[in-house]
């Protein structure tokens, strides 16, 4: 069981809203800030976090595109400062237990902002763009001294699958802890298809 509400995230001086999911169980939990894609906080994107609140862990899903549909990446890693700020101050949040994950460009921002954010745990990226901006998160590996999880598609046309075994190869040369998991034949997305959390083979397995 879990509960769920609308906070805010206050960060540079804006507010942001963002979707808590928490768990009803008692006691201290580990915590996730959720970033969804490009198409904004869909419903996929809540039942995620519910279904993460309901597996133990406080969920919170920022509204990253609230003042812009393209934020600069400075703005987004304030934001993620600023959410984990938010999640340590709660009392059934584990301080020492933040996650990062995304989806597309979430994605991109969790493999972007891994390396640059304090005191997040570890990353799970769903498919994302490991080569794009300046910098890009392929030049960050040496700064990357946390797990990171990617799951990508083969069919990704946005975000060939080559770019993310280039990415890949640079975390391994870097001694950066990863795993990859690849799904054949599935494209950028796969994960939410109109605006629902797809239930295909792939999208379960992935999830679980």
């Amino acid at each position: 069981a879990q509960r769920t509400s609308i906070v805010d995230i206050t960060s540079n001086g804006q507010v942001y809203p963002a979707y808590l999911a928490e768990p009803r169980t008692p006691g201290t939990h580990p915590a996730v800030i959720l970033l969804h894609s490009f198409r904004g906080l869909q419903e996929g994107y809540r039942t995620f976090s519910r279904e993460l609140a309901a597996r133990g862990y406080v969920v919170l899903a920022v509204e990253w595109q609230t003042f812009s549909s393209q934020p600069d990446d400075a703005v987004i890693t304030e934001l993620i400062a600023d959410s984990a700020t938010f999640l340590r101050a709660k009392p059934n949040v584990i301080r020492d237990s933040i996650g990062l994950t995304g989806f597309c460009a979430g994605g991109r921002y969790t493999m972007l902002m891994l390396p640059q954010v304090p005191g997040i745990a570890a990353g799970f990226a769903w498919y994302g763009f490991p080569l794009n901006g300046e910098p890009a998160a392929i030049d960050l590996v040496e700064d990357l001294d946390v797990p990171l999880y990617i799951v990508h598609g083969s069919a990704d046309v946005p975000s060939p699958i080559g770019d993310i075994y280039e990415y890949a190869q640079a975390l391994d040369e870097a001694d950066a802890y990863y795993e990859l998991k690849v799904y054949q034949g599935e494209p950028l997305g796969y994960m939410v298809q109109g605006a629902r959390k797809r239930q295909s083979t792939a999208a379960r397995n992935a999830f679980n």
